[in-house]
């Protein structure tokens, strides 16, 4: 059922007293722009079924879009289940799918809405070859997460795929080829009249990247004790690749950024 636009204005969260704020299409398209810029129109439909059908919301990370196309996410899936009073999630390994010394795990996620549901089944599997490099040695998680984010879908309804179950748009970056593509410098200024610092804000505001966990991740990029001892040439790769990751898999840029958060004091 797609509510009509006037409901979108005025729907309340169900289930969720925690949760006063009801989610408008109107902030979740203004976000969307500030983070896309450019939304087509059919993406601008599908997002306002989006909200009023699920209340997802773009500034809580519920949703992505990629190549001009709408994904949720296992945060978002599991909000709309809490939101929508969910029992419970059973997940357990497929066995005779699991390979443990090749890291291949599958897994079956059942989600139950309700006492008397006989639940929804999703199936969910991960191994080196389909997951980002970043989460090498964590297979069996992300096979376990792949499983719930179908199963919740189904349970719910919901028609575009998981961030998670693609997995990755570019799981093998190439440093070499990140260096080949590292835009040179105009009037020793920056990119195309933009200096380095410039662009490394815009990327970080276009997508919304916590700045200390950026700096971190640029230290440990350049090899050095502080941002202030990199070369030039160093800060340039830097952005260049940061950039690139961050258009083709943000969620994975995310991963490694989450991985400094007890270092971010002392990267300054």
């Amino acid at each position: 059922m797609i509510l009509d636009r006037e409901a979108c204005k005025t729907r309340s969260v169900p289930g969720d007293m925690a949760l006063k704020k009801t989610i408008t299409y109107k902030s979740n398209i203004r976000i969307a722009k500030q983070l896309w810029h450019q939304i087509s129109p059919a993406s601008s439909r599908a997002l306002r079924e989006l909200t009023c059908e699920y209340q997802l919301s773009v500034a809580a990370g519920d949703l992505l879009l990629i190549e001009g196309r709408w994904y949720v996410t296992h945060a978002g899936l599991l909000g709309l289940a809490r939101r929508s009073r969910c029992i419970g999630i059973h997940v357990r390994p497929v066995l005779q799918f699991c390979d443990p010394s090749s890291l291949r795990w599958a897994f079956e996620a059942t989600v139950y809405k309700s006492r008397t549901c006989k639940g929804f089944v999703g199936f969910g599997d991960a191994a080196p070859s389909n997951v980002s490099q970043l989460v090498h040695g964590a297979e069996m998680r992300v096979a376990e997460t792949r499983a719930v984010c179908r199963a919740l879908r189904k349970a719910y309804g919901i028609g575009i795929c998981s961030v998670e179950e693609i997995g990755t748009l570019n799981s093998q970056i190439d440093p070499t080829s990140e260096s080949r593509k590292t835009p040179q410098p105009t009037n020793g200024n920056g990119y195309g009249g933009r200096t380095v610092r410039d662009h490394l804000c815009q990327i970080i505001r276009q997508h919304q990247l916590d700045p200390n966990l950026v700096k971190a991740y640029a230290v440990d990029f350049a090899g050095t004790k502080t941002l202030r001892d990199a070369t030039r040439e160093q800060v340039e790769a830097f952005v260049a690749h940061l950039s690139d990751w961050a258009e083709k898999d943000r969620s994975a840029l995310n991963c490694q950024l989450n991985s400094y958060l007890g270092q971010k004091e002392g990267a300054a």
